[in-house]
């Protein structure tokens, strides 16, 4: 079965990035602490880290995060996605136009331009096609930013949604949550680290 997941991590006062982020400075100031968690030691975070990643069989992410991952400044060999733990799965962006070319050209990308319905149905496809070939279950990872995960939860396109709560208050930034449609969870599971408190809700519709 494929879930469509959404992913992220988030500060107590609920941002997804700190104050002023932008292509040179993705996570906005004092941001980097939402992602601590993600190169801890701990085995609790590893766990999490890798069991997430092994499911992923395509990764959905908004225009403006693709210019942060992308831009120069973005991902390399030991801090892309998964950190290094898994293979690379497929990745679908959520734009208005495909970019005139792509620094990370050994990833795979697709670009989608008819909103972001399509863009998950896409990532649904494809994280299929890699089930079959592997034989194992897996799911489509919403992985951000902020705006793109709110957008699929109040359009109803989550199954899941797994936070990464991290003990620091960011004081301004870009929030997770703007209002929006109401939404019932359920709390499937709590794993407390010394780096972050990792939530996952299964999202009723």
């Amino acid at each position: 079965m494929t879930r469509i997941v959404a992913d992220i991590s988030v500060s107590l006062d609920g941002f997804v990035t700190g104050p002023d982020p932008g292509p040179d400075n993705g996570l906005g100031t004092g941001g980097e602490a939402l992602h601590t968690w993600a190169f801890s030691a701990d085995p609790d975070d590893r766990r999490i880290l890798r069991e997430a990643t092994a499911r992923s069989g395509a990764v959905v992410l908004g225009r403006r995060l693709f210019d942060v991952v992308d831009g120069p400044k973005g991902w390399d060999d030991t801090s892309g996605y998964g950190a290094g733990e898994v293979g690379r799965p497929a990745f679908v962006v959520v734009t208005s136009s495909p970019p005139e070319s792509v620094r990370l050209a050994d990833l795979d990308w697709t670009f989608v331009t008819t909103g972001l319905s399509d863009a998950v149905a896409a990532a649904r496809e494809r994280a299929e096609a890699a089930a079959s070939d592997s034989g194992e279950d897996l799911d489509v990872v919403l992985m951000g930013g902020g705006a793109t995960i709110g957008s699929a939860l109040d359009a109803g396109l989550v199954d899941v949604l797994t936070l990464h709560l991290a003990p620091v208050v960011l004081g301004a930034g870009t929030p997770l949550f703007t209002g929006g449609a109401p939404r019932t969870l359920v709390r499937r599971s709590v794993t407390a680290t010394s780096t972050a408190t990792h939530l996952t809700y299964d999202v009723l519709r």
